[in-house]
């Protein structure tokens, strides 16, 4: 490489692929506006990867779903407390879940993403998710490995709220 910075539109289908992953996003943006507006309850939920393990999240608790950015460290906190990120010039705590929880590291890689906690939770963090699997209907998942989160449980468990050492 010679240190000037690489145009990924430069490169075959690279421009069109990041046009289909915009593409898809907006749509699932939009699917989880519309499952949230909903005067009908919903049995959808957000199906992502972390670390190992496969979660369902209530779309009413998820604000938004945004490329993975590497946080600035914050000295003298938990490990599984990655730091701080910069999502839409709001300064957001990022959770790494698999270690909170004691497994191994999320990795991070290409599909990585930052999942925002929801404004009525009062609380503002995101996880990271290894990959974001899309929207999927409860009865989908029968007899799968699926674990449901409840972010509103989470950020009332005391542990979780103390991310100094």
């Amino acid at each position: 490489m010679n240190g000037e910075p690489q145009d990924f539109d430069s490169h075959p289908g690279g421009a069109e692929r990041r046009s289909r992953l915009r593409q898809y996003q907006v749509q699932l943006l939009e699917r989880m506006q519309a499952a949230k507006t909903s005067d009908t309850p919903t049995e959808r939920s957000l199906a992502v990867e972390i670390g190992t393990r496969r979660y369902l999240l209530d779309l009413t608790q998820v604000g938004e779903i945004v490329p993975m950015q590497p946080p600035s460290p914050v000295p003298l906190t938990q490990d599984w407390y990655l730091g701080l990120a910069n999502i839409r010039g709001n300064l957001t705590g990022v959770i790494d879940l698999a270690r909170y929880l004691g497994e191994e590291a999320a990795p991070v890689g290409a599909e990585s993403r930052l999942l925002s906690f929801a404004p009525q939770l009062g609380f503002n963090c995101a996880l990271l998710a290894t990959r974001v699997l899309g929207l999927r209907k409860l009865e989908d998942v029968e007899g799968q490995d699926w674990y449901r989160l409840d972010l509103a449980q989470l950020v009332r468990e005391p542990r979780f709220l103390h991310v100094g050492l």
